[in-house]
């Protein structure tokens, strides 16, 4: 856990959400950050072999049983990016899927800022990585999901 991470926050909140959560039902939860820099976001785009492959998406994953969503996140980060979340600024809405095992899937996310670095990708999750503003061709061209897009216009709209 980075303990020099600050986050904008409220413990409250993060309660309210797992409570939600497990009042809807949901059986799996999983972190999302939005990296947002020089107007452009951060996206990967997963292995054709995995589910949902070549779907580009913000780096995100499972959080592990036991495990608070605010630490699952950085850590997220750091396995699918290599780069180190100093704060979490803002929650952003969360969507639901199904994943890959039929267990319903609850998707938070949230925007994060990062420290400069080299971005590395993990080669068994995510094949390439792009840096796109709204604004890009390449939002509407890669194949990102509505629910994605929608969460990424609602850090423009402030």
């Amino acid at each position: 856990m980075n303990h020099n991470m600050q986050s904008n926050i409220d413990h409250i909140l993060i309660q309210q959400l797992l409570a939600d959560a497990q009042k809807d039902g949901v059986q799996k939860l999983v972190v999302g950050a939005v990296i947002y820099k020089n107007d452009k976001f951060l996206l990967l785009e997963r292995v054709l072999s995995d589910f949902m492959g070549g779907f580009v998406e913000i780096p995100s994953g499972t959080v592990e049983a036991g495990e608070e969503l605010l630490t699952a996140l950085p850590r997220e980060v750091q396995e699918e990016t290599g780069l180190i979340v100093i704060s979490v600024l803002e929650y952003l809405g969360s969507f639901d899927y199904r994943s890959s095992s039929g267990k319903k899937t609850r998707h938070f996310n949230f925007l994060v800022e990062v420290k400069d670095g080299e971005i590395k990708l993990n080669p068994t999750e995510h094949q390439a990585y792009y840096w796109v503003a709204l604004s890009d061709t390449a939002f509407t061209t890669l194949n990102i999901s509505d629910a994605t897009k929608a969460v990424l216009k609602t850090v423009t709209q402030q």
